[in-house]
């Protein structure tokens, strides 16, 4: 389990850079400021928990635990709602998107209280 979320962090990183390159790069003359802020922030809300699977591995490789599984795939679910709805909003336009947008956030919070629950246990 440890290099599954080792490898899913390293993709979801590599994925975050080339996307924050392309909206520095590509976005910046193609949609307003606003929906510009909006994929900033999908981009860096994805390269933290990018980051914490990286650390769940870490927790998993020295004490294997439910809790730490399951904020490895509370992170991952996290990525995809919160930044991917964010995602799509900027490409779309679609403003309702960001009304799913906190439940994303609510993965990414409770992936972290399970994280130090796993900590807590090692």
């Amino acid at each position: 389990m440890d290099r599954l979320f080792l490898t899913i962090g390293a993709l979801l990183g590599g994925l975050g850079v080339a996307a924050g390159a392309f909206g520095a790069h590509a976005l910046k003359a193609r949609v307003e400021a606003r929906l510009l802020e909006v994929f900033e922030t999908a981009v860096r809300y994805q390269m933290y928990h990018a980051l914490a699977l990286f650390a769940v591995a870490w927790v998993i490789s020295r004490a294997p635990s439910s809790f730490a599984s399951a904020a490895g795939w509370l992170f991952v679910a996290g990525i995809a709602v919160f930044s991917g709805s964010l995602y799509v909003m900027t490409f779309t336009g679609i403003r309702w998107l960001g009304a799913i947008t906190p439940i994303g956030g609510v993965c990414f919070i409770a992936g972290w209280v399970c994280l130090a629950l796993a900590a807590r246990n090692t």
